[in-house]
Parts: C-alpha cells; sequence; structure tokens
C-alpha cells in the first residue's frame, strides 16, 4: 500500500491513545497507511468539523472516531462526511464505558455509525472491519486479510487442555 494515509483514527483525548495504539498496529501489520489525530467533538468542534469535512478530498476512506463519557466525536464525525465513520467506545472510570456504547449505538437514522465494543477490542476489530472494506478493492489486502484469519483459526485448532481428547 502507498504512504497515504487511508484511514483517519481521530479520539477525544491523549488518554485514549493506549487502547487506541493496538487499533494503529494492527492497519501498520496489514500495511494499511493511517494517521492519528486528537480532536474533541466539544473541545475543538471546528478542528473536528474541518477534519471530517476534508478527510476524502485529503485520500482517506474510513474514518475511526474513539472517545469516552458523551462519546460525541464520532457522529459529529460522520455529519460532515459520507466516509464510513466507526466508533470506538472508550472505557471509562465510572461506567466502564457503557455510557459513551450507549451514546454511539443510539445515533439517528440518516447519520449511521458503525459502532464497535468497549476499549481495545473494539479498537483491533474497527482497525480489521477498516481492513476488510479496503480489502474489497484490492487483492492484496485480502490476501492477507485472509492469511490472517487461518492463523487466527489455526492457532485456536493447536490449543489442547490436558484432560481432554
Amino acid at each position: 500500500m502507498s504512504n497515504q494515509p487511508l484511514v483517519g483514527i481521530v479520539m477525544g483525548s491523549d488518554s485514549d491513545w493506549p487502547v487506541l495504539r493496538v487499533c494503529a498496529e494492527t492497519l501498520k501489520n496489514f500495511g494499511v497507511s493511517h494517521e492519528a489525530r486528537i480532536l474533541s467533538a466539544h473541545r475543538t468542534p471546528d478542528a473536528a468539523l474541518e477534519y471530517a469535512s476534508t478527510a476524502r478530498q485529503r485520500g482517506l476512506r474510513i474514518l475511526i472516531g474513539a472517545a469516552g463519557g458523551a462519546a460525541h466525536l464520532a457522529g459529529v464525525l460522520a455529519a460532515k462526511t459520507e466516509l464510513p465513520v466507526l466508533a470506538v467506545p472508550m472505557p471509562s472510570k465510572h461506567l466502564q464505558g457503557l455510557d459513551s456504547l450507549l451514546s454511539m449505538v443510539q445515533m439517528p437514522g440518516g447519520v449511521p455509525v458503525a459502532t464497535f465494543a468497549i476499549g481495545e477490542a473494539g479498537a483491533i476489530n474497527a482497525a480489521l472491519f477498516s481492513v476488510a472494506m479496503l480489502a474489497l478493492g484490492d487483492a492484496e489486502l485480502a490476501d492477507k486479510l485472509r492469511d490472517f484469519r487461518a492463523q487466527q483459526t489455526a492457532k485456536v485448532l493447536a490449543k489442547t487442555l490436558p484432560g481432554l481428547p
């Protein structure tokens, strides 16, 4: 793949990076160029709207928005772009991310946001879903995804537990 970022990872705070690092690493492992930005729906709304509204012309194909608490970032991005927006709810101190998850999945009809699991599992799956969407038009990436899934299957089948036949 080229160095042109295809996926934009946007987080509401730098405290989200430890979770989103696995998203970036997953994309990197597949050779998918990406960029990561800190933009807040509440503290930097103009910058977030500008980022989303110019994403396609800058060559991005998918946006991943991650936030905690009120978690409006992915919805704000989706409101200003026709690109697919994937949402990753961040674990939170008081409600373990349930508040973020509920905010993200309650988008009004007409402004779609695909929402994933809370935390690292969601970050990994958002990256893998991005890879799957990009692989629709990229045979080499499709092969990498097929190999990844075959390796996952082999790892599970290779595991044995003591006492089981």
